[in-house]
């Protein structure tokens, strides 16, 4: 049976260590999968895992960026200093542990899931050397010449979108780098149950509540919704850091009766609340994939995001199976929500369509694909 290792950079909360968790579980019965994780944020792993997948922890020491930041901001010149010496010493130490861990790993195959991962590998690594891009560049160059940089030295790249790879595609070609671009999509454990009846006017967006997945827009659509449909409610799912400041601003524009922030969730959860609502949002300003989508399309909800989201352009065909709203307008965005809530009959056939797509992400495919590239 060949051994294959992923090297993660934390098994916290995150998509990639969503991923991470999902692809080992998926490979396990397969295959010996092991798990080296440079940083233990908790005392037990976010996501399940099989108990056939083995975990080793390189380090008991967590990042300070949030500290170091804080510090910074509130001025506190001696804690800024202190907090940034230990982010140097941590930094040290996340290079060595990892190098020194890369050079004893004796699998068949190694997953990089980082681009700091991906040089170290390369240089270090024995065996069959993979990346895996969770990451979209977003017209980044410089992102994409450090992305580029990292893959000299591996056989593959997987990436999660067939857009990114035809763009890294070109990229490698023109800079004669032999490490070969692969799509395999991410998918999603679904089966036929709570599926949405599309029978109210509740709205729904799943997601870390941080700056780049732009909740403080969606607050500002959802009130344009308001203003125009009074029996409408917004059920917004994750925890981060800006839950205080939207919860705020929901109080703020007297909206508390109508968006629930309902923090992190179970997929139990997530999945009464999908039955219970017809649309989802996506508000994000980045999205490399958006999984999320695609679970809220397997439960018949009909998706709107912002293209603004690149992975979201790769899922949604525009006026087919949902809409995507350009230049991130907010009252446009409001007005597609309308129109789907007072034209049933459209909902309903958009809603076909978004169930129809999710297939295309199912769990067997995107096995497939893994074990192809893994016995080539």
């Amino acid at each position: 049976m060949k051994k294959i290792t992923f090297l993660a950079l934390h098994l916290g909360y995150g998509g990639i260590e969503k991923c991470i968790c999902d692809v080992a579980n998926l490979l396990c019965n397969d295959y010996e999968v092991e798990i080296l994780s440079i940083y233990k944020l908790y005392d037990k792993e976010v996501f399940e895992l099989n108990k056939n997948v083995k975990i080793k922890y390189l380090t008991n020491m967590k990042p300070n960026k949030k500290e170091f930041i804080d510090s910074v901001k509130h001025l506190k010149i001696f804690t800024t200093f202190k907090e940034g010496v230990k982010a140097l010493n941590i930094l040290r130490l996340k290079k060595r542990v990892t190098i020194n861990a890369i050079k004893k790993i004796d699998s068949d195959i190694i997953i990089s899931t980082r681009i700091f991962t991906n040089k170290l590998l390369g240089k270090y690594g024995k065996g069959k050397l993979i990346g895996w891009e969770h990451n979209h560049h977003h017209g980044n160059l410089k992102y994409q010449k450090e992305f580029m940089k990292s893959c000299q030295r591996l056989n593959s790249v997987i990436l999660v979108s067939e857009s990114l790879k035809l763009t890294y595609e070109k990229i490698f070609n023109d800079n004669n780098i032999k490490c070969k671009c692969i799509y395999i999509p991410n998918f999603i454990d679904s089966n036929d149950t709570n599926l949405s009846n599309l029978d109210t006017n509740n709205l729904i967006s799943v997601g870390r509540l941080s700056p780049e997945k732009g909740y403080d827009d969606l607050i500002d659509v959802f009130k344009l919704i308001k203003d125009q449909k009074e029996d409408v409610h917004l059920n917004i799912i994750g925890d981060g850091q800006e839950y205080n400041k939207l919860q705020k601003k929901i109080k703020k524009l007297n909206l508390s009766n109508y968006i629930t922030l309902h923090g992190y969730q179970n997929h139990e959860y997530i999945n009464k609340l999908y039955h219970l609502s017809s649309i989802y949002l996506m508000s994000s300003y980045t999205e490399s994939f958006g999984l999320v989508l695609i679970e809220a399309m397997s439960k018949k909800l009909v998706p709107i995001a912002f293209n603004s989201a690149e992975g979201a352009c790769d899922i949604i065909n525009n006026n087919e199976n949902g809409y995507l709203i350009n230049n991130r307008d907010k009252n446009e965005m409001a007005n597609k929500v309308i129109e789907l809530l007072n034209d049933r009959k459209k909902l309903v056939e958009f809603s076909k369509n978004a169930y129809f797509t999710s297939k295309k992400y199912d769990k067997q495919n995107t096995k497939n694909c893994w074990i192809k590239l893994l016995e080539e």
